[in-house]
């Protein structure tokens, strides 16, 4: 089928849905959308399904912000139910968040795949860091910042969560613990900056794809009806029903965990991430 051997796609679907689910977890434990889990999820079973090096990791990108979309609904909607996300730091995100969203699938459509590999190793190790080795000393301030700032950091992870495949919460989270927020508000806050990045972005990569998907062969996973733009409806498809299922799992999980517990454990999983394309950029 595809060309594929009947063994190989057989454990590449068990592969999905398995990742699907653990993708639902860590989005809800660690208020990510779980994008970080799909991205490198998806790049690999692009690589054995031979989709074309050039296209390969903007596709994942791309299909990750679309698979975010369920997941993110369902995380937030998890944390809100323990009173545990900021509105008002929501409400003042949402628009630069947007606008930075829009502004990343324009850079997508045009930029080399070494672009979003180094985006995703820049944040995640500058993450990893902070979440293992940092001090309680380590603070911008006390408080939030004034209005203008905000504003700025919003459309900042708006354009850096566009890149990566994210549902921005590892950035909201470096930013909010720089500013005396618990890591548990911040998780959960995050988890509603994937709904605002997720549908804008997804919409946004199927523009940036759709140029591009006469330029190649005909490959599983990179032509119609298999894929819309930068969207593959095979990762689609196979990651939503795990990974929705487990979110609410992973979101009251997270309320289990001590502070150090889950920092230690979200610092982990991007060190994890971060090295994984840190390699990709060397072969």
């Amino acid at each position: 089928m595809f060309g594929i051997p009947l063994f190989d796609l057989a454990w590449l679907v068990v592969a999905l849905l398995a990742a699907g689910a653990l993708t639902g977890i860590l989005a809800g434990v660690f208020g990510v959308g779980g994008g970080a889990v799909a991205v490198p999820i998806l790049y690999e079973l692009f690589r054995i399904l031979e989709v074309p090096d050039g296209v390969r990791m903007p596709l994942s990108v791309g299909t990750s912000l679309a698979i975010i979309i369920p997941t993110s609904i369902r995380s937030f909607n998890a944390h809100r139910a323990k009173g545990a996300v900021d509105m008002s730091i929501l409400k003042i995100w949402a628009a630069p968040v947007i606008v930075g969203v829009v502004m990343g699938s324009v850079i997508a459509r045009y930029a080399p795949a070494d672009l979003f590999k180094s985006v995703f190793v820049i944040v995640a190790g500058v993450s990893a860091v902070r979440l293992l080795f940092g001090k309680d000393t380590w603070r911008f301030g006390l408080d939030m910042p004034a209005k203008p700032i905000m504003i700025a950091y919003g459309w900042l992870i708006g354009v850096l969560s566009a890149l990566m495949g994210i549902g921005g919460g590892q950035l909201s989270n470096l930013f909010m613990t720089f500013y005396n927020r618990p890591i548990h508000q911040a998780v959960a806050t995050s988890s509603g900056l994937g709904i605002l990045i997720s549908i804008p972005g997804a919409v946004g990569y199927i523009y940036a794809g759709w140029p591009h998907m006469a330029d190649y062969p005909y490959v599983i996973a990179f032509q119609p009806p298999l894929a819309l733009g930068y969207i593959s409806l095979i990762g689609l498809l196979l990651f939503i029903p795990t990974s929705t299922w487990m979110a609410p799992v992973g979101a009251r999980l997270a309320h289990r965990l001590s502070k150090r517990r889950l920092e230690v454990a979200f610092g982990i999983f991007l060190l994890v991430v971060c090295g994984r394309f840190a390699i990709s950029l060397l072969d």
